[in-house]
C-alpha cells in the first residue's frame, strides 16, 4: 500500500491548521489591542532632544488614531543604551514602543563591549520617523561665521574648543568625531544626557559648537541664539537656503545623514506590528507631517518593517568599519 499520498495530505492539513491558528491568534491580538491601557514610547535620551521632540509629536497623533493615551518616557544614559535595554526587556504586548536611531542600533554595538542588548535580534523595527542631515552650529559669541573660520580658530587654539553631543556614541558625537578628522582639528568632546541639555549649554556659551539634528537646533538658529554654519547632507535645505553643505564649506567628502525610527520588543505579535506600521505611515503621509519634517530638512519615507530591518543590518556592518577606520574610541 502506498502511504505517500496520505502522508502528504496529512502534512498539508497540519500546515493549514497551523496557518489558521496563527491567523486566528494574530487577528485576536489585533482585535483586542489597544484596549484601555496606555501605550508608552521609550525615548533613550533626555527631554528636548531630536528623539524626544519627534516622539512627543507622534504620541499626540498616534493616541488620537488608536483611541488610547500614548505617553513618552525618557530614560537617558550610556549613549542610549539604558533606555534601549529597558525597552528590550519590556513585555512584547504592543504597549511599549522604543525610539531607535543610528547610535543605539549601529554605532553603540561597536563602541560598547556590553551595551545590554543585541541591536539586530532583540527588537522588531517598525519604520523610520524622519531622516535627514544634521546642522553644524556655533554659539554667536564664537568668532567664526563660516566652517573655514571655525577650522582656523580650532587650529590656532588646539584642544581649547569643545563640541557638545547628547552622549557618547550618539549620532552627533560620531558626526563631530568625523568632522575633527576630516578637518584635521583638535577639539574636545563634551557629552550630555540628551540633546536638549547639550543645546542649552551651547546657547549658554559653555561649549563652542555642535553637529545636531535640525529639529532641535533650527528654532534656536531662527531665534538668533545659535549661528548655523553648514548642513551635513548632500544638498542645502529649503529652511536654510543660505547655509552651505559641509562639502561646499570646504570639508571634502563629508556627508552625514541621521535617522530616527521606532521598534517594539522582539515577540510582539506581527498583527500589532503591522497595525502600528499602518497607523504611523498614515500619520507621516499627511501634509502636516510632511511640512513639519521638511522644515528640519528631513523626509517622511516610511519603509515597511522588513525593509527597515534590512537597512539597519546593512548600516550596522558599515558603521563597524567606519568606527574602526576613524579610530573612534569611548572616552
Amino acid at each position: 500500500m502506498n502511504t505517500r499520498p496520505v502522508a502528504r495530505a496529512s502534512s498539508l492539513l497540519a500546515a493549514i491548521a497551523i496557518s489558521l491558528v496563527a491567523f486566528t491568534v494574530g487577528a485576536a491580538d489585533e482585535a483586542g489591542w489597544p484596549d484601555h491601557h496606555p501605550i508608552r514610547i521609550i525615548v533613550p535620551g533626555g527631554a528636548g532632544g531630536v528623539t524626544d521632540i519627534r516622539a512627543r509629536w507622534l504620541a499626540e497623533r498616534l493616541g488620537s488614531r488608536l483611541g488610547v493615551p500614548v505617553v513618552v518616557e525618557n530614560k537617558p544614559g550610556a549613549g542610549g543604551n539604558m533606555g534601549t535595554e529597558f525597552g528590550v526587556r519590556s513585555a512584547p504586548d504592543g504597549y511599549t514602543l522604543v525610539v531607535i536611531h543610528q547610535g543605539t542600533m549601529t554605532f553603540n554595538p561597536h563602541l560598547y563591549a556590553r551595551p545590554g542588548y543585541d541591536a539586530l535580534t532583540d527588537l522588531t523595527p517598525i519604520t523610520t520617523l524622519g531622516q535627514g542631515p544634521l546642522l553644524l552650529a556655533v554659539n554667536p559669541s564664537v568668532p567664526a561665521t563660516s566652517v573655514g573660520e571655525l577650522v582656523a580658530l580650532a587650529k590656532a587654539n588646539p584642544g581649547r574648543l569643545t563640541f557638545a553631543s547628547p552622549g557618547v556614541g550618539t549620532p552627533p558625537h560620531i558626526a563631530g568625531e568625523l568632522f575633527k578628522r576630516a578637518a584635521g582639528i583638535d577639539v574636545a568632546h563634551v557629552p550630555y544626557k540628551g540633546g536638549g541639555q547639550a543645546v542649552s549649554d551651547l546657547i549658554a556659551g559653555h561649549t563652542t559648537f555642535s553637529i545636531e539634528g535640525l529639529t532641535v537646533q533650527l528654532p534656536q538658529v531662527k531665534a538668533g541664539r545659535l549661528r548655523a554654519l553648514a548642513v551635513t547632507g548632500s544638498q542645502r535645505i529649503d529652511s536654510l537656503p543660505d547655509v552651505p553643505t559641509m562639502e561646499e564649506a570646504g570639508i571634502a567628502g563629508y556627508r552625514f545623514i541621521g535617522w530616527v525610527g521606532l521598534a517594539v520588543p522582539l515577540g510582539t505579535p506581527p498583527a500589532i506590528v503591522q497595525r502600528l506600521y499602518r497607523q504611523i505611515s498614515a500619520i507621516l503621509a499627511t501634509p502636516d507631517a510632511r511640512a513639519w519634517f521638511a522644515e528640519a530638512g528631513a523626509d517622511t519615507a516610511t519603509p515597511p518593517p522588513d525593509a527597515f530591518a534590512a537597512s539597519i543590518r546593512a548600516e550596522h556592518a558599515k558603521a563597524g568599519a567606519l568606527i574602526r577606520d576613524a579610530g573612534i574610541r569611548l572616552e
